[in-house]
């Protein structure tokens, strides 16, 4: 008899709609605790969520690369293995090359420029279509980080001489064309890795945002940073496995976009605010900030003029859609992101 109750109870389970049901997500990504990101941008969406839910969608969260690396986030969402996960599409940029798009250098001046245009095109244009769809994911949140700069351990970069034979950490991808075009050596790898490498002194320094510096340790390694050029970004975007998305009742889904698009103009505003914080932070600590000279400026941003260009190209020949994705996104910048 306890037997079929059970069967009982389990049947009407299924057969009441999923937003009756209690409804566990699991989410991973490969940032440290307490990431800046992470208190920005994530936890206020999960916890919206289940607020505009009333209760009904709950999230058991994975830092720290406990499931996978940044590397593996794509292929442990599409497979189910987590629900959603933070895929940084310079991670698997032989998935999703077209992304890159928001990582070129001297394309925007803040994050909110630089997210609100990728938002659009990743949720409704070509970047939906041509890399979220295939890849079998939805975008439910992104920030595009503010411009890059150049962050070293021994001297600073004041000309463009400087900047020759230097090895840089990058996140590869339209990165590694920004450093080639002046003469650095990229060297690629995902952010959690750059600590060991920074401290063993295989590299000179780091293409990295301000506060991920702090987020990661780093700010105990480098001496100086450049400003003044933006050396590119990089997008840190969570995705839901497009069937499990396709499987949510309606008012969840509701729930969510309502979450997303309330959530990523405030998400990228406070890391604009952040910046300037963690900026006088360290100062205080000892790094220093150095404006490039104009001429240097100058002469920097003539070398990289041309880096979208031959990023577009690279790609349209392996038959990619990159300069209508270069397009499309120009022209979103210059519209706000409308």
């Amino acid at each position: 008899m306890k037997t079929n109750l059970v069967r009982a109870v389990a049947a009407l389970a299924l057969s009441l709609p999923l937003s009756a049901q209690a409804l566990e997500l699991k989410v991973a990504d490969s940032f440290p605790a307490g990431h800046y990101l992470v208190r920005l941008m994530l936890k206020p969406w999960m916890d919206d969520v289940t607020r505009r839910t009333n209760g009904a969608v709950t999230f058991t969260y994975y830092p720290n690369q406990q499931i996978g690396k940044a590397a593996d986030m794509l292929r442990l969402t599409q497979s189910g293995v987590v629900d959603i996960g933070y895929i940084g599409p310079s991670y698997v940029s032989d998935k999703m090359p077209l992304s890159e798009v928001a990582q070129l250098p001297g394309a925007f001046a803040t994050s909110c420029q630089g997210t609100l245009a990728y938002w659009k095109s990743a949720r409704d244009g070509i970047l939906a279509k041509q890399e979220y769809a295939p890849n079998k994911i939805k975008l439910l949140m992104a920030v595009v980080l503010p411009p890059y700069q150049v962050w070293t351990v021994k001297s600073k970069v004041e000309t463009t001489k400087d900047m020759q034979g230097l090895k840089l950490r990058t996140t590869g991808g339209a990165q590694d064309l920004t450093l080639r075009a002046l003469n650095a050596v990229p060297v690629r790898m995902a952010a959690p890795d750059a600590y060991e490498s920074l401290s063993r002194g295989t590299m000179d320094g780091l293409l990295f945002p301000l506060d991920s510096v702090v987020a990661y340790g780093l700010d105990k390694l480098v001496k100086h940073a450049t400003e003044g050029v933006s050396f590119g970004s990089f997008i840190v975007a969570y995705s839901i496995n497009q069937s499990v998305w396709d499987k949510l009742p309606d008012d969840v889904k509701k729930a969510m976009d309502e979450a997303s698009e309330s959530i990523t103009p405030k998400a990228c505003a406070d890391v604009d605010k952040e910046g300037e914080t963690t900026k006088k932070h360290m100062q205080d600590e000892g790094v220093s900030f150095d404006p490039l000279p104009e001429a240097t400026r100058a002469e920097m941003k003539d070398k990289l003029k041309g880096v979208g260009q031959e990023w577009a190209s690279g790609l349209d020949s392996r038959g990619k859609q990159a300069s209508a994705a270069l397009k499309e996104f120009e022209g979103l910048l210059a519209a706000g992101g409308k």
